[in-house]
């Protein structure tokens, strides 16, 4: 489920960044690869009472192609390693890692395809696709936007809230809340 945004958002920012600072679509055209050295994937989940859950995602990877002719034909593909989850609580890593929540011995990966790209903005697009978490897939949607393009580099800030019960992750609802938001920036290098 935390893949989904991930991996929904950064392709759906990459393809909705026809201009951006002067940056035309036909600037923005192309393939990348996303270097996770530059990038995060965070996630928070809320608790009754307040705090909650913040972690991140140490390993993914992923893909975009923008199409210069028909925004709407631009490809997200994305995959996060939940092995690689940290909080800063080594307990709660491991009970994450474990089959309670992403089952990451059995399911080792979880993967976002996207399946439209929607322009909504000059620097925005809504990017709906399929997640895989856990052996179940479910449509899931994605707000990105462009940050940036600089020499063969392009930049997006991906949003996205997901519900961890589709995917069997609801351990401690209602205490903790099934809705996990994601907060991605997304760094690709065209090539």
């Amino acid at each position: 489920m935390f893949a989904r945004i991930l991996g929904f958002a950064a392709v759906a920012a990459c393809i909705a960044t026809p201009v951006f600072a002067a940056v035309a679509l036909g600037d923005a055209a192309g393939s990348y690869s996303i270097s996770p050295a530059s990038s995060s994937i965070r996630f928070s989940i809320g608790k009754v009472g307040g705090g909650g859950l913040n972690g991140a995602f140490a390993r993914f990877k992923g893909s975009i192609r923008i199409d210069n002719s028909d925004v709407a034909r631009s490809q997200v593909n994305f995959t996060i390693f939940p092995e690689s989850v940290g909080t800063g609580q080594g307990r709660i890593d491991a009970f994450l890692r474990s089959d309670a929540v992403f089952d990451a011995a059995n399911s080792p990966e979880i993967q976002f395809r996207s399946t439209s790209v929607t322009r909504t903005s000059d620097t925005t697009a809504l990017v709906t696709g399929r997640l895989t978490a856990r052996g179940k897939s479910f449509p899931e949607k994605f707000t990105a936007e462009l940050g940036g393009l600089k020499a063969g580099t392009i930049k997006f800030h991906v949003i996205g809230k997901v519900l961890r019960s589709r995917y069997g992750m609801d351990v401690g609802t209602p205490l903790y809340s099934n809705i996990v938001d994601f907060d991605m920036t997304l760094t690709g290098r065209r090539g």
